[in-house]
């Protein structure tokens, strides 16, 4: 798996980095700030001395001080150590790289400040176009640089260090709680997941599947059940934990209610969980929209008997179609109906398989294998509506096709 990129500002807090900043800075008279691997400040300076201030002010020296700054956190990304520099108005400098795993994240700058020692060999990192000589034509820049901290090397040396140390380790401490914390996540997903399954296993044992009605084969939903739980461990897969809920409920509905009469309402529940997982299938080729009265919702209706005409405008009507298309489930009412509709605008079917599945359908039994599905809810529909009810079906091949089921008010 590729490593994971890790920013500072998602690592630390920083206003409580901040804070610590401020706090190093008071006690050290060293002025500091933290920037990203790109060279943006993260923190605001910690004092900041007037001379560098009024410099990074002054357009003809901030493009230098700017320079310094990028090129004094590159160096000590590229030595993995504290790197101590001459600025290009020849002050005390260092970096201090913020590194996690090999990865740098960022730096803390700190200086601005003299030493006692006027011959120490330092780089030079951006050489300024005329060295000092245009303080005397700065008088207030020449104040503010008579004003800066005086400090013995050693001195910046032991800083540098330190605010390395403490730098990376309150950043270190940080990734490793985060990581706990996702690995925490992730166990406790994986627990959920767990007893999610056995649940769904004892539920299994204790209905035997009886009343599945050979609509949905159990098995296959334990496999898919048995493979999503796998993968929850090993990806934070975003749809994962999705993808169980609706799969856990379309099981927990098929042995719960079978060979029950259900209101449409649960039946629909149930189909907006086949239909968002069908969705992680077909991604942007399968848009569906469901919008159902509460009156047409409140009526009952034989367990599952929607759920066939749905699978149908799918594997008949839109897998088939390389664009994809949509399913509507809405319902109407008149003064003596309620009907049921499943329309959708797939390749649609031919006038001979319409005309046999209307013939079926106004008969009420047939044994053709490839329409068992809807025999058997034309079955049940006449079990328990009578003569009351009636299904009907209209299609067009390329332009889709329209379901309705349609049962009479005073049932």
């Amino acid at each position: 798996m590729p490593r994971r990129i890790l920013y500072l500002s998602d690592v630390i807090d920083i206003e409580i980095f901040q804070k610590i900043q401020d706090d190093i800075a008071e006690a050290t008279g060293i002025s500091i700030i933290t920037v990203d691997y790109k060279g943006k400040p993260e923190t605001k300076h910690s004092k900041c001395s007037e001379f560098c201030n009024l410099m990074r002010k002054n357009e003809r020296f901030s493009e230098l001080c700017e320079k310094c700054d990028s090129r004094g956190g590159l160096e000590a990304a590229r030595l993995e150590k504290p790197y101590i520099y001459r600025c290009h108005k020849g002050l005390v400098d260092f970096a201090t790289p913020i590194i996690v795993d090999g990865q740098y994240l960022g730096s803390v700058m700190a200086g601005q400040v003299l030493t006692e020692e006027e011959d120490l060999d330092l780089e030079n990192i951006v050489s300024g176009k005329d060295g000092f000589k245009n303080l005397e034509e700065e008088e207030e820049l020449l104040k503010a640089y008579k004003k800066l901290p005086v400090f013995k090397f050693e001195k910046v040396q032991s800083i540098a260090k330190m605010m390395f140390h403490i730098s990376n380790y309150i950043v270190e401490e940080a990734v490793l709680k985060m990581a706990q914390k996702e690995l925490n996540d992730k166990n406790i997903k994986f627990i959920e997941a767990k007893k999610e399954r056995a649940e769904l296993e004892k539920e299994y044992e204790a209905c035997k599947l009886k009343a599945l009605q050979a609509q949905i084969n159990p098995h296959f939903l334990f496999n898919v059940l048995n493979s999503i739980s796998a993968l929850a461990i090993i990806e934070e897969a975003p749809k994962t934990q999705e993808v169980i809920f609706n799969l856990s409920n379309m099981l927990r509905y098929t042995l719960k209610k079978a060979d029950k009469v259900v209101s449409i309402e649960e039946e629909l529940k149930y189909i907006e969980s086949y239909l968002a997982l069908q969705k992680v299938r077909f991604g942007d080729r399968l848009n569906y929209q469901i919008d159902v009265s509460d009156n047409v919702k409140n009526q009952k209706i034989p367990f599952m008997s929607i759920q066939t005409f749905v699978e149908n405008s799918i594997v008949h009507g839109l897998e088939g179609k390389e664009e994809g298309g949509i399913i509507n489930i809405f319902s109407k009412e008149d003064e003596n109906n309620y009907t049921l509709c499943i329309k959708d605008n797939g390749t649609g079917i031919t006038e001979n398989i319409l005309n046999g599945l209307k013939d079926e359908l106004e008969y009420r039994y047939g044994n053709d294998l490839d329409k068992i599905g809807i025999n058997n809810v034309n079955k049940r529909m006449a079990k328990y509506y009578g003569d009351d009810y009636k299904i009907e079906i209209e299609s067009k091949v390329r332009e889709g096709t329209l379901v309705k089921i349609i049962f009479k008010k005073d049932i």
